[in-house]
C-alpha cells in the first residue's frame, strides 16, 4: 500500500513538472511557425516577380558604340585628262616630204627635226644667191678703204654697202624658208602619232606628227556655280579612274573665277604625277573635298535617324532600356550624318531592332 501511494506521487510530481515544458515548446513551434510563414510568403512574391519578368518577352536588338572621327563631304564631278603641252605639228610650207626622222613613242627635245620637205630649188637658189653675197662683199669692203682713205665718192661707198646689207637679208629669208620646210619639235615629249609618208605631199595646217609631253598632265573638269565658294585652290581632290580602276589623292591646282555665261560653270584643273600611266581625254571622275571637321565628331549612318514631327532622333541602348535622343545634325554626306548636338562617344546607337521598339521599351542588347 506504501508503494502504490509512492507511485502515485511520482506520477503527479512527474506531470506537474512536464507541462510547463511542452507549453513552452509549443509557444516556441508556433513563433518558428509564423517566422517560417512570413519568410515563405516573401519568396512567393519574389518568384511571382521573377516569374512575370520572365514570362515578359524582350525585344533582341543590336547595338553599334559610337565613336568621333573626322567628318568629310565631297562635291563629285566628272573630268578628262588634259595635256598643256599637246601639239599638233604641220610644215609651214607647202612640200614633198623627204626624210621622216622619228618613229611612234620616241623621245623628242624642243628644237629637234622631225621630218623634211623637199628643199633642192631652195638650196639651188641660195648657192647662186651666195656668190653674189660674197662678190658683194668684196665690193663694199674695197669701197669702205678707198673710203676711208677719202678716195671715191660717198655715193658708191653707199650703194656698195646697200647692196651687200639687201643680199644678206635676202640670205636670211632663204634660211629661214629653208627652216620651214622642216617640221621642229617646239616641245619636249613623245611622238604620239604620225600621219604623214615620205612622198607625200603636204602643206600649212595639215596635221603631220602629234607631240605629248606626258610629264605634264592634269585632269579638268566644269564645276557647277553653286560650288564657287566651297571650291578653293588647294582643295585636296580625290581622283578616280574608271577606266583603268586607279586613284591618287591630289590637290585643286586651280579653280578659275570667271563663270561661263552658257553653262553656269567654271573651270578646275587638278596637276597629276607622272608616276603612273594617264592618257589625254581619258575619263576622270573627281571628289573634290569641300568640308572637314575641325575636331573629331560623332557621326551617324542616317538610315538610323528617325523622324518626329519637328525633330530627329536614334535609339540607343541604357542599362537594358531604349532611350530616345534628340538629334542635331550638322551636315549629311554619303548616307552618314555629322551630329552638331545630342549624342555622345561610346554611346550605344541601335542599330538592328530600333523599328519595333519605343522610348522606354526594355530591350535584349546584342553586339
Amino acid at each position: 500500500m506504501k508503494n502504490k501511494f509512492l507511485y502515485i506521487t511520482l506520477t503527479v510530481f512527474i506531470a506537474a513538472c512536464s507541462a510547463p515544458d511542452k507549453k513552452a515548446e509549443l509557444d516556441k513551434l508556433r513563433t518558428e511557425r509564423t517566422a517560417i510563414e512570413t519568410k515563405i510568403a516573401a519568396l512567393e512574391e519574389e518568384i511571382a516577380k521573377t516569374d512575370t519578368i520572365s514570362n515578359e518577352k524582350l525585344v533582341e536588338v543590336f547595338v553599334m558604340p559610337l565613336e568621333p572621327k573626322i567628318f568629310k563631304t565631297y562635291i563629285e564631278v566628272q573630268g578628262r585628262v588634259d595635256a598643256d603641252e599637246n601639239v599638233t605639228l604641220s610644215t609651214e610650207m607647202p612640200g614633198t616630204i623627204t626624210k621622216i626622222n622619228v618613229k611612234v613613242g620616241q623621245e623628242v627635245s624642243e628644237g629637234q627635226v622631225l621630218a623634211e620637205t623637199d628643199v633642192r630649188a631652195l638650196n639651188q637658189q641660195m648657192a647662186d644667191l651666195q656668190i653674189s653675197l660674197d662678190l658683194a662683199k668684196q665690193v663694199y669692203d674695197k669701197q669702205k678703204n678707198l673710203w676711208d682713205q677719202k678716195i671715191g665718192t660717198e655715193i658708191q661707198f653707199l650703194q656698195s654697202k646697200n647692196t651687200k646689207e639687201s643680199l644678206e637679208l635676202k640670205m636670211l629669208a632663204m634660211r629661214e624658208q629653208v627652216r620651214m620646210s622642216k617640221i621642229i619639235s617646239p616641245i619636249n615629249g613623245t611622238v604620239d602619232n604620225i600621219g604623214i609618208k615620205v612622198g607625200q605631199a603636204v602643206a600649212p595646217g595639215m596635221p603631220a606628227i602629234g607631240v605629248i609631253n606626258f610629264s605634264n598632265l592634269k585632269v579638268k573638269a566644269d564645276v557647277a556655280e553653286s560650288y564657287t565658294a566651297r571650291v578653293k585652290n588647294g582643295n585636296e581632290v580625290l581622283v578616280l579612274f574608271p577606266d583603268t580602276k586607279d586613284s591618287i589623292t591630289s590637290k585643286v591646282h586651280y579653280a578659275s573665277r570667271a563663270i561661263n555665261a552658257l553653262s553656269r560653270t567654271f573651270n578646275v584643273e587638278v596637276n597629276l604625277d607622272n608616276k603612273k600611266e594617264y592618257h589625254p581625254n581619258m575619263v576622270a571622275k573627281l571628289k573634290i573635298n569641300d568640308y572637314e571637321s575641325v575636331t573629331p565628331k560623332v557621326v551617324v549612318p542616317v538610315k538610323f535617324i528617325q523622324k518626329g514631327t519637328s525633330e530627329s532622333y536614334v535609339l540607343i541602348a541604357e542599362k537594358g532600356v531604349a532611350a530616345k535622343k534628340i538629334v542635331k545634325i550638322s551636315r549629311e554626306y554619303n548616307g552618314l550624318a555629322e551630329i552638331a548636338e545630342g549624342l555622345n562617344a561610346g554611346d550605344l546607337l541601335i542599330t538592328e531592332g530600333y523599328d519595333l521598339i519605343n522610348d522606354g521599351d526594355k530591350i535584349n542588347v546584342k553586339k
